[in-house]
């Protein structure tokens, strides 16, 4: 069976999970979009207002910062995968709460699994601690991580801030856009291994 098509079966189950409160009060489950054989995944931290309208991850303003990111390094969109820790908007865009990560978790591991990616790139603290729960994203950012997943094995972890935060405060922004410099290396890198 191709990747996509086990992305597919995964989606099919991932609509009809109710094991945490965010699903009663969301529009869509945002299960994640782009290419199932990405080098690449982006993990961020919940869809907001217009991606859960859209069932679609990262098409807001966050978005935009991270095509024209994606494109600065002449990467398209379609090229990586994208999506979040947990598949439903919490309520007011609050932050997700330890348990709903956790009750997500098991459909990360499982995409992350399928597609099996070169790097994970963490967009944000909330993406990060869920890989490294102790990790401050400002002393790790821009920094590769070799992680060990239960069910998948050893990966490369690449955190970086959120685009909402680059967007906000102009040092993050300046780091962000710094760090995001690295990724066609760090790809090159991998392929010369």
């Amino acid at each position: 069976m191709s990747k996509q098509k086990k992305l597919e079966k995964l989606n099919k189950k991932m609509s009809v999970c109710n094991n945490c409160k965010l699903r009663k009060n969301c529009s869509h489950v945002v299960f994640g979009a782009g290419n199932p054989e990405a080098k690449i995944i982006f993990i961020g931290e919940a869809p907001g207002k217009k991606e859960d309208e859209l069932g679609v991850p990262f098409v807001g303003s966050t978005g935009r910062i991270l095509d024209k990111m994606l494109a600065s390094i002449k990467i398209k969109r379609e090229d990586v995968y994208l999506t979040n820790i947990c598949k439903c908007r919490p309520p007011e865009n609050r932050d997700p709460l330890p348990e709903e990560v956790a009750e997500c978790w098991p459909w990360l591991e499982k995409q992350i699994a399928i597609i099996s990616p070169t790097i994970i790139i963490t967009l944000g603290k909330y993406a990060l601690n869920s890989f490294l729960p102790t990790a401050k994203i400002s002393e790790v950012h821009g920094k590769i991580i070799d992680v060990e997943i239960k069910k998948i094995g050893k990966i490369k972890l690449f955190p970086l801030h959120h685009p909402a935060a680059a967007r906000i405060n102009r040092k993050t922004k300046a780091l962000f856009e710094e760090d995001f410099q690295k990724i066609p290396n760090l790809l090159q890198s991998k392929k010369e291994q």
